[in-house]
């Protein structure tokens, strides 16, 4: 098992490499985390490939890895209401590794009834459905539209949304759509004609549109929720440009991971929180885990099993 994988210039999955380092030491207010599994996210390839050098420079060589699930190993400096041993999920910086750093309020104790694989999964769709539903301002009683409400992202904003007593309507796939009811969203096929359905389904329009599937969808967002004040993309800044509406990026002032991995135990513990299914590696195949993600069609939550 390799100790990390990195890259040390941008370009292909075959940039990716094994390679030895020190074992990190957690500064104040960090926690050293021996990985279990780390979770594979787009930004993860778009990172490699040099698609984003331009607003996220890195130093390299750079570890990926954004998220991830595994045992507390060291605590740095001021950490409180952490323990040696105690088994935790969250965000953390270089997570394709045995080892990997994360900021203490950015990880929570995993219950032992939550499955470590796909907890280490959860943390960037979590923060991002939940700041996405902050920014919208969702409150109970509204309507919400999630494009892609089976995917990562849409599949956690339905739940978010669901347990603050919206109703949510979401656009999936035709073989997507029993996951999405098993989410409490109304399910609706995207595709020719999804227009139409969509206002069969809320004649009197939306009160707020989150889409998280990038297919061109924001001029009929626009429509259906009476303006662009409510309408909030995820992935397409430019179409959100063109159209008038909101691209949330979630700066480092914008984040909500506490407050969303506090979201996801209040769903664990009521035993609703529904979860992607895990598409597993090794981590030693991290390459072929971007292959599959830049390809799409996984069927699941790509992540490297590392501990």
């Amino acid at each position: 098992m390799p100790e990390a994988i990195a890259f040390a210039e941008y370009g292909p999955p075959e940039v990716l490499e094994a390679v030895t380092r020190p074992r990190p030491e957690p500064g104040p207010g960090q926690v050293l985390v021996a990985v279990r599994a780390a979770g594979v996210n787009p930004l993860d390839w778009k990172l490699r490939g040099g698609a984003m050098a331009a607003v996220m420079p890195l130093a390299l060589p750079h570890v990926p890895g954004l998220e991830l699930a595994g045992t507390v190993d060291a605590l740095g400096e001021g950490v409180e209401g952490l323990t040696v041993g105690e088994e935790v999920f969250g965000k953390a910086r270089g997570a394709y590794a045995a080892y990997a750093l994360a900021e203490a309020d950015q990880l929570v104790r995993r219950p032992e009834d939550l499955d470590p694989v796909p907890a280490a999964g959860v943390a960037v769709a979590a923060e991002a459905a939940y700041r996405a539903l902050d920014e919208l301002g969702l409150t109970e009683g509204e309507t919400l539209l999630v494009h892609g409400a089976a995917g990562a992202v849409g599949s956690m904003a339905a739940q978010f949304a669901r347990a603050r007593g919206a109703r949510v309507l979401g656009t999936a796939s035709a073989p997507a759509q029993d996951r999405v009811r098993e989410l409490g969203a109304e399910a609706v096929v995207y595709g020719e004609g999804v227009a139409e359905r969509l206002r069969s389904a809320a004649p009197e329009g939306v009160d707020a549109v989150l889409d998280t599937s990038g297919a061109d969808v924001l001029g009929l967002s626009v429509a259906l929720a009476g303006g662009t004040g409510r309408v909030l993309s995820l992935v397409d800044p430019v179409a959100a440009e063109q159209h008038g509406v909101r691209f949330s990026a979630g700066t480092p002032d914008e984040d909500r991971t506490a407050a969303a991995l506090e979201q996801v135990l209040v769903l664990h513990r009521a035993g609703t929180l529904a979860l992607p299914v895990p598409v597993t590696l090794p981590l030693a195949e991290a390459a072929e885990a971007h292959r599959w993600g830049e390809r799409g069609g996984s069927g699941g939550k790509l992540l490297l099993l590392v501990g």
